[in-house]
């Protein structure tokens, strides 16, 4: 048999762990291939390289080309590709998950399936989001309504501190440009946020769409991580923009580069691993127990027996 051509995938074990990545690279207007182990970015300007194992999320804007080996290279690399539109993030595939273990994804499903221990998570995201506050015994429509209300509030604030007008959140995906500035800011954010916490979901081997909080939407868990660090990040960061009174064809991509240095500086993908991970199991999981790579059979109950044994008929009760 003829060998396979081109370069063999990185073993999973070779791969940069999700928490130690760039947050999200950006493209438009360029082609993108690849040169050994790297993705080729290449432009009227030149050729930049980029090691595939360093990407957290690749968003590719308007314009942009990509080869089959490039693609190949991304998914290899447990890299998420996001192709994104003018102005916002469009989810439409992903590499493998750099998790070669279903152990967090099975801890997520069977806590949002189970109506008591759903609350529970639901509350210990509200609980992060309010410190000092005991939210312990209240209701999903307290949870809401308190939530509701630090988001107005912290929307007050980044007004008052940067000098923009306020009036309301106000969001049209059918129309980016309708809005007044601070909400496209708002939007652009909170879609760079999107795509960063989808990829981190996804490299850890979760369900994006077996969302606590959100439901009933393919990336219902997404939109729950990214609250927990939104007033945080996307907020301050939009309302700043807004005041500098930006050329609006400048204001999505300032956007993302001021989101790309927040996220750096606070360390992003390492919180959402380590919040993800205290969410569905309560502790924080070694690198080598995430990159295991074994398969075991249900043996009934909370019961498993090893794979890749010849179990005879005896054993079954016919």
């Amino acid at each position: 048999m003829k060998p396979i051509p081109g370069m063999p995938p990185a073993a999973v074990s070779e791969l940069a762990r999700m928490q130690d990545r760039l947050t999200f690279v950006y493209l438009e207007r360029c082609t993108i291939h690849r040169d050994g182990n790297a993705i080729t970015v290449t432009d009227e300007r030149g050729v930049i390289h980029i090691p595939g194992a360093t990407i957290g999320a690749m968003m590719l804007g308007p314009g942009t080309r990509i080869t089959h080996q490039g693609m190949m290279l991304l998914a290899d690399s447990g890299a998420t590709s996001v192709w994104v539109g003018e102005h916002g993030v469009r989810y439409y595939a992903h590499g493998r998950p750099l998790a070669t273990t279903s152990r967090l994804l099975e801890a997520q499903a069977a806590k949002m399936t189970n109506q008591s221990a759903r609350l529970q998570v639901a509350r210990r995201m509200y609980e992060m989001r309010f410190p000092g506050e005991d939210v312990s015994v209240l209701t999903m429509q307290q949870l809401r309504g308190r939530e509701g209300a630090r988001v107005k509030r912290s929307y007050r604030e980044a007004a008052a501190a940067s000098g923009v007008d306020w009036n309301r959140r106000e969001y049209r995906p059918e129309d980016f440009a309708s809005s007044d500035a601070v909400n496209q800011a708002l939007t652009a954010a909170t879609a760079c946020l999107y795509g960063v916490v989808n990829a981190a979901i996804v490299a850890l081997g979760c369900s994006p769409g077996l969302g606590f909080v959100h439901t009933g939407q393919a990336r219902s868990f997404v939109f729950d991580i990214a609250d927990l660090y939104k007033v945080e990040m996307a907020v301050p960061v939009a309302f700043a923009c807004a005041a500098e009174n930006l050329d609006p064809d400048d204001l999505p991509g300032e956007v993302r580069r001021r989101m790309r240095d927040v996220f750096r500086e606070s360390k992003l993908i390492t919180r959402c691993v380590r919040d993800i991970q205290m969410l569905l199991l309560d502790t924080e999981l070694d690198e080598d127990v995430m990159l295991a790579d074994v398969v075991e059979l249900w043996d009934g109950g909370s019961r498993r027996v090893a794979s890749g044994k010849s179990y005879e008929e005896f054993d079954v009760p016919w």
